[in-house]
């Protein structure tokens, strides 16, 4: 099992860690990290891994093993030099990248709020993002849901973690906004995160400290995708 420290502070940049494994393609697993691992929408972190002074791996990305959420492999570029099981390494992030995708996963957290409808998926990325939702029609009110998005952003909202057991959220299930993508479930415990108090849901995503750091937000395109399906994309204005 890998300890996740970025689900207790986002903002780590670099680590020491152990390597606990090799896998047979060449993936790096480590006893801790502060890579996310792809998924839930948001895509895996990348950045290097240095074993020494000389030695310096570049991560294209970060994985769940099939299966498997409770570890995390790390995806070197391919033709380097892989450290041994029992090597002490020392991970550093794409800070630069990390921070993008942790501002519009916090931003579509708030665009669930503005638009209260069961969530089909979604997608972070650097500059934008977007959620699937289960409505009939697009909304009349868009200018003024935009203004709601960016004053929720504006009142610099702490964004604060609870944690609860597996069995208590299989008992609040309310508190599931996603159709499609469950809980980070598995581990004993399940990690709920707060925006000051206009929202409350399951995620194991990265996520700023306050909605000040977001910065103004845009609506982009908004496509139908189906019967009731509409796919809102957000922007950083």
């Amino acid at each position: 099992m890998t300890q996740f420290l970025f689900r207790d502070d986002s903002y780590l940049r670099t680590t020491d860690a152990v390597v606990t494994e090799i896998t047979p393609e060449g993936g790096i697993v480590l006893d801790r990290t502060i890579f996310y691992a792809a998924s839930g929408g948001q895509p895996g972190d990348t950045g290097t891994l240095a074993l020494d002074a000389s030695r310096l791996l570049t991560l294209t990305t970060a994985l769940h093993p099939e299966g498997d959420k409770t570890a995390i492999v790390h995806v070197p570029e391919p033709g380097q030099t892989l450290p041994a099981v029992g090597e002490r390494v020392t991970l550093s992030l794409d800070w630069e990248r990390r921070y993008k995708l942790m501002r519009m996963h916090t931003a579509l957290h708030l665009l669930s709020v503005v638009m209260p409808y069961p969530v089909t998926g979604g997608q972070i990325g650097e500059d934008k993002g977007r959620l699937d939702f289960d409505m009939p029609e697009v909304p009349d009110d868009l200018p003024a849901l935009e203004t709601q998005l960016n004053d929720m952003v504006t009142a610099n909202h702490a964004v604060s973690y609870e944690w609860i057991s597996d069995e208590e959220m299989a008992a609040k299930a309310d508190l599931i906004k996603t159709m499609k993508v469950k809980p980070p479930m598995g581990q004993g415990r399940v990690r709920l995160v707060r925006i000051g108090d206009v929202d409350l849901q399951p995620c194991g995503g990265t996520h700023v400290a306050r909605t000040g750091e977001i910065g103004p937000l845009a609506f982009g395109k908004i496509e139908k995708k189906g019967k009731q399906n509409r796919r809102v994309s957000l922007h950083f204005a």
